[in-house]
Parts: C-alpha cells; structure tokens; sequence
C-alpha cells in the first residue's frame, strides 16, 4: 500500500513538473515573441479593384509617432488605435489590423463606395453607399452620376436611396450620367447617349417609376425612336409620356 502511495507521489509530482515546464517554455516564447519587431507592413484592398487611396497612404496612418514600421516591436503596437485611425480616415469604410505569427503588420482595408458626384457652392465630393461625404480622389475618378442641386437634411435620406437604386442596378447604373435636384424637390436626368431628359418628379414610387422607364427604353430603342424625343416625363406612375422635339 506504501509502495502504491509513493508510485502516486512520484507520478503527480512528475506530471506538476511537467505543466510547469510547458508553461515556462510557453511564457518564455511568448516573451521573446513580443519583442521581436515587425518585419514589415502589407495593406490589402478588399473588393472594390478601384483604389481611390495608395498603399502609401494607409502605410502612412500605421506608422504610429513617424517611427518606421521596423522599429516597432510586437508588443508595442496597439491594434485597435490603427484600425481606429484608418477607420476615421474618409475613404475608408471598414479595416482589420493585425500581426502575422511571422512578423507581418497586415491591414485588410475595405474603401467606401462612391454612388454619385455632388456640385455645390462648396466645391465637388462623392456620396457614398451609406449615405456620407467622400472626398475626391487623386488616384481614380469614379464613373457615378454627376449631381447638381441643394442636399440637405430632409432630402438627403431619399436621395441616397435614389442613387443606391441607380447603382445597384446595371442599366440605370450605364446609362443615367446626370441628376439635377429642383427647387420644388423634382429630380431631372440625363441619359448617356441620348439628349433627351427625363422628368422623375419626386422621389417617390422609385421602383415603379425606373420599371416604366427600362420599359419604354427597351420598345424605343427597338424601333429606334428614341432620337426624335427631348423629354421624358415618368412622374405618372401608371404610363410614360413623352415628349418629341
């Protein structure tokens, strides 16, 4: 029974031993990864191919205090105040920072989306898919509708949603070029190959109103008679009324 009891002894205290052991070397290499600096830093673009900002520029807001990237050492680095910086930069909508087990400061960067162009007295700017200002870029222009009139906070809702149903859709998307938003609230819109308008009205029955329209589109085009029309008035939502020159 003695015998037994020492066996016991002698087994636990090796497994004790053990643990302790793993946990050291564990300890010991995590410490040793902590202080080994960044090898170097690589940005990727995640879906749109359109770079409207340079790797340059992302590398630019990683490098904390001016300092290179290769003088920072693992446990230095604060990953969520860099992705906090990169997600408060204004063409960025989304980022993920993190450190490769081999040394690599990696940013997976998501750029917003531009849907259209706005002219105003202020100057020119993108809206983007959610509905927020987006400078311009040096890098690229995107091809969006070029809006002119006033945004405010009562129209800017509904015409977000405008321009999201333009982009989305891959007719509406070629072909609209152009948007003027009246006094009245009236959208006007150009057509990319042709030189006629087309009187939107409102921004209600969207759906309805762009059906009609791809509708009518389609038949015209078919007997080539799009040419001989200088509006087209889809305001009513039950037909469309056109207008010849």
């Amino acid at each position: 029974m003695e015998k037994e009891t020492r066996k016991n002894i002698w087994i636990n205290a090796r497994l004790i031993l053990i643990i302790v052991a793993v946990i050291f070397l564990f300890s010991f290499s995590a410490k040793r990864n902590s202080e080994r600096k960044i090898l170097k830093s690589e940005v990727i673009f995640v879906g749109n191919d359109e770079l409207f900002i340079t790797h340059e520029t992302v590398n630019k807001l990683l490098i904390e205090k001016n300092q290179s990237v290769q003088k920072l050492q693992k446990v230095t680095v604060d990953l969520n105040k860099l992705e906090n910086s990169l997600d408060h930069y204004n063409m960025i909508e989304k980022s993920q920072v993190f450190i490769s087990i081999d040394g690599v400061l990696k940013a997976f960067v998501k750029q917003k989306s531009p849907i259209a162009r706005v002219f105003d007295e202020n100057g020119s700017f993108y809206f983007d898919y959610q509905g927020n200002k987006m400078p311009l870029s040096e890098n690229f222009t995107a091809r969006v509708p070029l809006v002119s009139g006033e945004i405010n906070d009562e129209n800017s809702k509904d015409l977000n949603k405008l321009f999201r149903f333009i982009y989305d859709d891959d007719f509406l998307k070629k072909n609209i070029i152009g948007i003027e938003i009246l006094p009245t609230g009236a959208i006007i819109m150009s057509n990319r190959n042709y030189n006629y308008k087309i009187d939107f009205g409102r921004t209600i029955n969207v759906e309805s109103k762009f059906k009609n329209y791809k509708a009518f589109f389609q038949k015209a085009e078919a007997d080539s008679s799009l040419v001989k029309y200088k509006k087209i008035n889809l305001r009513f939502t039950q037909q469309v009324v056109c207008t010849k020159k």
